[in-house]
């Protein structure tokens, strides 16, 4: 674990960070954080929906929408950014047993190779 040590760290700095993107597009009046628009604001930008965008939208329903627990979409910017903290946090957790199982599972089928 201690091989890990500042990645574990740099990763907390960065989940710690992730509110950024809430504060500095509501600073600036800039609508949402850049990249992160569904097919509604889309249309309202651009005027239209591109048909890749269109056809998958509702492909795939993410577990905290807008990174918010269920019901706090209309707080205020510091429980959101407490929701952002916390929706890093998972996605760093979940991500990191993925590969730590994949990785085992990798590492078993190698051994008995051998």
């Amino acid at each position: 674990m201690s091989q890990y040590r500042y990645t574990w760290i740099a990763l907390g700095l960065l989940a710690l960070l992730s509110p950024l993107g809430l504060i500095v597009p509501d600073h600036f009046k800039a609508g949402s954080a850049w990249g992160e628009w569904g097919a509604e604001e889309m249309t309202s930008l651009v005027g239209y929906v591109p048909n890749g965008l269109s056809r998958l939208s509702a492909f795939w329903n993410a577990p905290m929408p807008d990174y918010a627990f269920h019901g706090w979409e209309s707080k205020d910017l510091a429980h959101l950014s407490v929701a952002y903290i916390v929706s890093a946090l998972l996605g760093i957790v979940v991500i990191a047993l993925v590969f730590a199982l994949l990785g085992r599972f990798i590492t078993k089928g190698d051994s008995q190779s051998v």
